[in-house]
């Protein structure tokens, strides 16, 4: 069986569906078996131009916000799985409207999950990040608190059909908000490149990874599981190296500008924590929820011995992953459709 064919006659409902994420799916999934794909989200804009773009019979939308309920319940009707997806993101911008980000990321979560176990979902799965992890910002708090309320939600589904799991990864490349294109743009403008801080470490996949994820994730998750794949690293000064070679403008001038606030050196796919109960499965790790119940005892007279005996002694981040080169990363760079076009030297827009 295919990861498609796994939703062969379903209807599938993808909370903020409109933004990078949103559109690999349907890239990948209009061609499929799928009975119909629900978009949800609050831009309409976004939705006509995605509406025209695709033309599919099979494509639906609806307008909404996670953090309105009824229409969340609206879009939900009739739907047999949920990608979740729909989130603040920017770092600066839940870092000004940190309430915002709770709204939204926290709040706007546990609607979906209320309004798809209502509703008899079969599976959800909701999208976390990296910066959930060992959390410095409003962003990345949010998102960990999103992850708990999908933890605490899962362990309340005995006697329904529900099957809620989460995946988390890191920079997704070319989507909304990634640096790549940032840099791209700033060379076509004929401005410096601007980065913070040359050793900074981060987390590489292409959107097609990112949709890889979800959907192993997805199809092998249990109640409560979070996925993450393994993925290589770079640090911010190979990745700008390996744009302008490919650019054919090596020489071009970088500014370093100093590391951003809520900005960390590396960032952690999984914690010590985690790393001592992960299962490696291979591409991916496989993260269990801690099924502990209601009875406090069990969380304050009761430790962990596989913590204190974690034979990884680390969490997994930027810094201990595979760590690619300059080659390395011009070859995962060319992965990116606007990269390949750049390359051969013709006209485009730093977009994916």
């Amino acid at each position: 069986m295919t990861s498609t064919d796994f939703f062969r006659d379903k209807t599938l409902l993808v909370t903020g569906g409109t933004g990078s994420f949103g559109n690999a799916i349907l890239r990948r999934f209009l061609d499929s078996d799928i009975a119909e794909t629900r978009v949800f989200s609050r831009d309409e804009k976004k939705q006509d131009e995605m509406r025209k773009r695709y033309a599919s019979s099979k494509l639906k939308f609806y307008i909404g916000d996670v953090r309105d309920k009824r229409s969340v319940n609206s879009a939900m009707r009739g739907v047999d799985f949920v990608f979740h997806a729909a989130a603040l993101k920017q770092v600066p911008s839940c870092e000004f409207h940190p309430m915002q980000a709770v709204r939204t990321n926290v709040l706007g979560t546990e609607n979906v999950l209320e309004a798809a176990i209502q509703q008899g979902v079969k599976r959800i799965l909701c999208l976390s990040t990296d910066k959930a992890v060992y959390p410095i910002n409003a962003m990345g708090i949010s998102k960990a608190m999103m992850e708990k309320v999908m933890v605490a939600v899962s362990r309340n589904l005995e006697g329904t059909q529900s099957v809620i799991c989460g995946t988390r990864y890191g920079n997704v490349m070319a989507s909304r908000g990634s640096v790549i294109p940032l840099f791209v743009s700033q060379v076509l403008a004929g401005q410096p490149i601007t980065i913070t801080d040359t050793s900074m470490t981060r987390f590489m996949m292409t959107l097609a990874d990112a949709v890889d994820l979800v959907l192993y994730g997805f199809q092998h998750g249990n109640n409560g599981d979070i996925f993450v794949q393994k993925a290589p690293a770079v640090t911010v000064e190979v990745l700008t190296q390996a744009i302008l070679e490919l650019m054919g403008k090596p020489d071009h001038p970088v500014h370093v500008i100093g590391t951003r606030h809520g900005e960390k050196l590396y960032e952690a796919l999984l914690s010590r924590e985690e790393m001592s109960c992960a299962e490696d499965m291979g591409d991916y790790f496989r993260v269990p929820p801690d099924g502990r119940d209601l009875n406090y005892a069990k969380f304050v007279e009761q430790g962990e011995q596989r913590i204190t005996q974690n034979t990884h002694g680390e969490d997994y981040n930027s810094h201990n992953t595979r760590r690619l080169d300059i080659e390395g990363m011009k070859a995962l760079l060319l992965k990116l459709d606007f990269m390949q076009r750049i390359a051969r030297g013709e006209p485009t827009v730093a977009e994916e």
